[in-house]
């Protein structure tokens, strides 16, 4: 996982889920992210950046960490995010320095997508 150089750096996410498979077509179909198999209860996810893991491992624990994605297209993401099943809990709204919403994926964990504009 960790490269030198990354001290105190952010390095990995784990999202449990119930369902490798659904929670892996939900992410590639919404963010275009690739996978990588490690087994029947563990798949990496990569997004071009950062790396993180879907696990079956325990009970998904909605209410963790809050992951923030970031988009050049707010309304066309949550748009997107709508037609796949996601629950807008946080409809957009502005904060300093941006605009964002929350969502509930599948498997009820609360992520947030921004935008600068």
């Amino acid at each position: 996982m960790a490269a030198k150089g990354n001290d105190h750096q952010i390095d990995n996410i784990e999202l449990r889920v119930g369902d490798i498979g659904r929670a892996r077509q939900f992410y590639e179909r919404a963010f275009g992210w690739t996978f990588t198999d490690y087994g029947p209860t563990y798949c990496e996810f990569s997004d071009g950046r950062l790396t993180g893991g879907l696990t079956t491992a325990g009970s998904a624990t909605p209410g963790g960490s809050l992951v923030i994605l970031y988009a050049d297209d707010l309304e066309g993401t949550q748009r997107q995010l709508e037609d796949l099943g996601a629950q807008i809990i946080k409809p957009i709204f502005a904060f300093p320095g941006g605009r964002r919403f929350h969502f509930l994926d599948p498997d009820g964990h609360e992520l947030a997508v921004w935008s600068a504009t």
